[in-house]
């Protein structure tokens, strides 16, 4: 009986979480303008994204642009500095390893508007004009907690003592960083990407309050802009469910490559 109650729970939370998306993607499918009425199966709204022939195109494409832009050198910049970060805390020891991990953490917990708010507050006291470098400064910020959170466990798994033979045997810190380390990490450097590449593309506080008055818009104001007009940009559908199939594809392939990883680890 509980395990009944417990599969019945469990399918009630993926219909309540996927409901939203499904219904979006299957309206994408026809021309209304109005979500929910249904005028007939129809591909003009991909044709129009593709296109750019709807209005409001040249902001729509902006804002596309802007956010993938922002979000790949966030997720870059924050990869490079999440995998050293975590390196460096690896090598700690006793009570100030605690308290590092622990102030990795409260990013992670605190809320994105306090996040954003606090990043606004401090560009304003150091006179930094806002726009494209606060975003991204902002977004990195956010997004290299996470890769610290992906890197340290591969870390914490690795044999401590392959660095040092790698140096005994002759090569330097750096062929044995390269050679020996990073192949090592490598699973959780691309874990900790996707997921800062996610974020940042999923992020909405922070941006609202460090892009500052140049007009920038990422894909995530320029919806919220949109819907404080009175409606959505019926060519939106398309473009959301495009995405979800995109970071459904990109799950599918981590989760393979992880089950493959493990596979062979224990054959080993």
């Amino acid at each position: 009986m509980k395990k009944f109650f417990a599969q019945c729970y469990i399918w009630l939370l993926l219909v309540v979480l996927y409901a939203p998306i499904v219904f979006i993607a299957i309206f994408s499918f026809t021309e209304s303008k109005v979500l929910g009425n249904w005028t007939g199966f129809s591909t003009k709204l991909y044709s129009n994204l593709f296109t750019g022939d709807m209005q409001g195109s040249g902001s729509l494409v902006s804002a596309i642009e802007n956010t993938i832009l922002i979000a790949l050198v966030a997720a870059s910049v924050a990869t490079v500095l999440g995998t050293v970060a975590a390196i460096g805390i690896h090598n700690m020891r006793g009570r100030g390893k605690q308290a590092i991990t622990f102030l990795n953490n409260i990013p992670i917990l605190n809320p994105d508007i306090i996040t954003g708010v606090s990043l606004f507050l401090l560009f304003v006291f150091l006179h930094i004009s806002q726009g494209y470098a606060t975003v991204i400064l902002a977004h990195i910020t956010l997004c290299t907690p996470y890769v610290v959170l992906n890197v340290l466990p591969k870390l914490t798994q690795m044999n401590p003592n392959i660095y040092e033979a790698a140096l005994d045997l002759g090569a330097t810190p750096y062929q044995a960083l390269r050679k020996v380390l990073m192949p090592l990490l490598k699973p959780g450097m691309i874990s900790g990407f996707i997921l800062a590449f996610t974020m940042s593309l999923d992020d909405f506080a922070i941006t609202f309050f460090t892009r500052g008055t140049v007009g920038l818009d990422t894909l995530s104001t320029y919806i919220y802009t949109d819907a404080r007009k009175g409606g959505l940009t019926p060519e939106l559908r398309p473009l959301i469910t495009i995405m979800f199939l995109g970071v459904l594809v990109l799950l599918i392939v981590v989760n393979i490559r992880k089950m493959r990883n493990a596979k062979n680890a224990a054959v080993k």
